[in-house]
């Protein structure tokens, strides 16, 4: 499981709330802290990714408390990817070319929310060839009001982009095996 030393590790998402309540992956920041930490240590690459949305009413626009990272993503990363859509791959700068550029032919990835902005940052990485890990334990998100009225939990959530994702658009793998890597 150990990445490859042109590897790089990502992390999506600021901070927000849900109205449904609920959240998986209670040890999420912890998580994220420490393959921050082991990631620097390595000298490997640090990508942060921030959803700066351009919707009238929404807690991740730039000037809401909402946007900002959460205090575990210290220190300054190598990019610092904006967008206003899920895909971390259609921001500013493009990470697609900062990746090719430096030869970086895969990447963990973490964050917020597991079933939006980090899954289809996952989708689209595997698509466009990269061998993606995706850290499923330092990934967070929220219960989700389903169409019908029933509230979708946050585990269940969880459990359908792991389904979702393994061995078809990238390794679910844990921060434990990450770190022991």
């Amino acid at each position: 499981m150990t990445p490859p030393p042109s590897s790089s590790w990502t992390c999506s998402g600021p901070s927000t709330t849900s109205d449904t309540g609920g959240a998986a992956t209670t040890d999420c920041e912890a998580n994220v802290a420490a393959l921050l930490a082991r990631w620097r240590a390595r000298g490997r690459p640090v990508v942060f990714v921030r959803h700066d949305s351009d919707e009238a009413v929404s807690p991740l626009r730039p000037e809401e408390p909402g946007n900002a990272f959460k205090p575990e993503l210290t220190g300054e990363p190598d990019l610092l990817v904006t967008k206003q859509v899920n895909s971390a791959f259609y921001g500013e700068p493009d990470l697609a070319e900062w990746l090719r550029r430096r030869a970086i032919g895969s990447f963990a990835l973490c964050g917020i929310t597991t079933n939006h902005c980090v899954e289809t940052t996952a989708r689209m990485g595997g698509n466009l060839g990269y061998d993606v890990l995706f850290v499923l334990d330092a990934c967070a998100t929220f219960d989700r009001r389903h169409p019908d009225g029933t509230v979708v939990t946050a585990d269940e959530l969880t459990r359908a982009t792991a389904a979702s994702l393994h061995d078809e658009f990238a390794t679910v793998v844990s921060t434990r095996e990450l770190l022991s890597a």
